[in-house]
């Protein structure tokens, strides 16, 4: 690791790894994974990329409307533009790369429907299409000879130089690094693991949206978050929930409560396939109704082979759970899934602090709305990714990189330890406050709270570690969510 770059990406999910590759030899690049490279949300995407290839039965204004009801006419129309015109050519330069959609013999996307969607629109790889797109990128971008990649290395503190770049503590079992950069591109992800249950990776602790956050850039609508109605639901509750992809519903699969029956289309005439958001607000009206948490997805109906065939993945995770799902219908619940808002952001991926861009998940396009339509989220990481690459490269071509004009301020690893359960508070608060339908009671009532934990976790004599960083992470962006969901409610009298 050197300690002057161009380019610093800190996560490697579609969107960090699609940004670096868009960067010629002539712009040093450096990739820093929390974990493992290849654990992200984006390994998790199940059902694939939303994407109007076929022309003769679809268009653009088709998908626009799509999203827009399923955004609750709250999105971002000229990013949205953007992204439903741009975003073909860069599904197709994925396959190009040698991405596996599946194809029909003759070589052309089989394109699948999911809910919310009046198209199919989705291409996919199996059902871990996700899995499929970081594999490529991770192969490309490991083949360049202007990236470095670091696995296990984390963010642990970002400040602006005076003379325009930025200093960030990269922190690794090396022990804190000072590396300097006049570009930083936040691809950090979500922040599923604030929530009790959700289904998003280790690494969702929202540490990009919480740096940016405390340098004083622009973080809006991060109370916009998406609870998916079919998480695998055990008996034996875990915290990270093994996601039922929306391609299920899509293929056939119906939504079923404690006594067996159909019950979505009772309240919603598009039943199954209406999209997340109104599936989970139904799934809690129906368990106030019945008093029972039992509901179930059935697609025994659906040829075993195809089942196997088409949803292989989540059927091989549903036998480990002893559920058969070409036999036995598989228990499901609303789970924490995706976040719409974050670091704000313009078609550019530019942040409101000057050489900060965000992609990906952990940013804010308006894109989404109050709900993201299923499939939206990949080709968002793909379209604003590149488009936050291009703009860096423009700039270093007209205005060349910049050099430190300051010393980094790194963190110490030699202090005060932090003390235990902080983030297993945060989790039971948001969980009652903020699961499907705000308890704006209970928001409020928090604040006090957290307040007080965000003065302990930034005490400045705490050692720096990995759990001082999501401690931190969850602390910052509950107090955001719930400010933001008591202030909405205020204006919604």
């Amino acid at each position: 690791m050197k300690k002057n770059y161009d380019v610093v990406i800190v996560g490697s999910g579609v969107s960090g790894l699609y940004a670096a590759l868009q960067f010629g030899s002539d712009i040093s690049v450096l990739v820093i994974s929390k974990r493992e490279l290849s654990l992200s949300n984006s390994s998790l995407a199940q059902g694939g990329v939303a994407a109007v290839i076929d022309k003769t039965n679809d268009d653009y204004k088709l998908h626009i409307a799509d999203t827009l009801i399923a955004g609750g006419y709250k999105n971002d129309l000229s990013a949205l533009e953007v992204l439903v015109t741009e975003g073909p050519s860069d599904v197709l330069r994925l396959r190009e790369l040698g991405v596996n959609f599946d194809s029909d013999s003759d070589g052309n996307l089989q394109m699948t429907l999911e809910g919310g969607h009046s198209r199919h629109r989705i291409a996919h790889h199996k059902d871990s299409t996700g899995r499929e797109i970081v594999e490529t990128l991770l192969e490309q971008v490991g083949a360049k000879e202007n990236v470095d990649l670091l696995s296990e290395t984390m963010l642990c503190s970002l400040e602006k130089d005076s003379g325009g770049g930025f200093w960030l503590g990269i922190m690794n079992d090396d022990g804190i690094h000072a590396v300097f950069a006049p570009y930083v591109i936040l691809a950090s992800g979500g922040i599923g693991r604030v929530f009790k249950y959700t289904t998003n990776s280790a690494i969702a602790t929202g540490d990009g949206i919480t740096m940016a956050y405390a340098l004083g850039a622009k973080i809006k609508n991060l109370s916009y978050i998406q609870f998916h109605p079919t998480g695998f639901a055990p008996k034996d509750a875990t915290r990270e929930r093994f996601l039922i992809s929306e391609a299920v519903r899509g293929e056939g699969a119906v939504l079923r409560n404690a006594d067996g029956e159909r019950f979505v289309e009772k309240y919603d005439y598009r039943g199954e396939l209406a999209p997340r958001d109104v599936v989970s607000r139904i799934i809690m009206q129906e368990r106030e109704r019945q008093g029972r948490d039992e509901f179930y997805l059935d697609i025994t109906h659906k040829d075993p082979d195809f089942i196997r065939g088409r949803f292989p993945m989540i059927y091989e995770k549903c036998l480990e759970e002893g559920i058969d799902m070409t036999k036995d219908w598989i228990p499901i619940y609303p789970t924490q899934h995706y976040l719409m808002g974050g670091i704000n952001v313009d078609t550019k991926a530019r942040t409101s602090i000057p050489g900060l861009y965000a992609v990906g998940e952990c940013s804010h396009t308006g894109i989404h709305g109050k709900n993201r339509l299923a499939s939206n989220s990949l080709l968002e990481a793909l379209v604003f990714s590149r488009r936050a690459a291009t703009d860096i490269i423009l700039n270093l071509c007209v205005n060349g990189s910049t050099e430190p004009k300051d010393k980094p301020n790194m963190p110490s690893l030699i202090g005060k330890p932090l003390r235990t359960g902080i983030r297993t508070r945060i989790r039971d608060i948001l969980q009652e406050a903020h699961f499907v339908t705000l308890n704006i009671e209970k928001a409020k009532s928090s604040i006090p709270e957290i307040q007080e934990l965000l003065k302990e976790v930034y005490d400045p004599e705490l050692a720096m570690s990995k759990d001082l960083i999501e401690a931190r992470s969850a602390v910052t962006v509950a107090y955001i969510v719930l400010s933001e969901d008591i202030e909405n409610a205020k204006n919604n009298q």
